[in-house]
């Protein structure tokens, strides 16, 4: 994992550094969300965001980028970056819930309803409302569509 603020972390490092963010002012309230977003080149860039949002405060986020075989297929890619974000959130979940720690997670989706990825939508928020999250799609998954785009460029 990456962070412009704390530099090369690993995932215990950054679950430590969330956790101590989340301390450090525990009066207010967090909002978690793990989105991605994927380029295609000669293979394809997937780069996953996890930001944490301090409530009425800033925040911070780390990304994490890698290479894949290359997805030509738009609903393959949708469903493949949605079930790295979709992991990342369990694990995390899992973390802080050990830490009982007040907060919440959603995904955001590079999908919106203007596009040709429009058709996934409601099998993707479907499946991650299953899993227990809220889904964001565009234009308001800024961590998938704002944060992550801007990595995977």
């Amino acid at each position: 994992m990456r962070s412009i603020t704390y530099g090369e972390v690993s995932q215990e490092e950054m679950f430590r550094i969330i956790k101590n963010y989340i301390l450090e002012d525990s009066s207010r309230f967090y909002h978690i969300t793990v989105g991605t977003d994927s380029q295609n080149f000669d293979f394809t860039k997937m780069v996953m965001v996890v930001a944490v949002w301090r409530v009425g405060k800033g925040g911070i986020f780390f990304y994490d980028c890698k290479r894949v075989k290359k997805m030509t297929n738009l609903r393959q890619k949708i469903i493949y970056e949605t079930s790295v974000s979709l992991e990342m959130a369990y694990k995390l979940s899992e973390k802080l819930k050990n830490e009982n720690l007040d907060f919440d997670i959603d995904i955001h989706v590079d999908a919106g309803e203007g596009g040709p990825s429009s058709k996934v939508i409601p099998e993707i928020v479907g499946w991650v409302r299953s899993c227990g999250f809220e889904c964001t799609t565009k234009p308001d998954s800024y961590a998938s569509s704002c944060i992550a785009n801007k990595f995977s460029k």
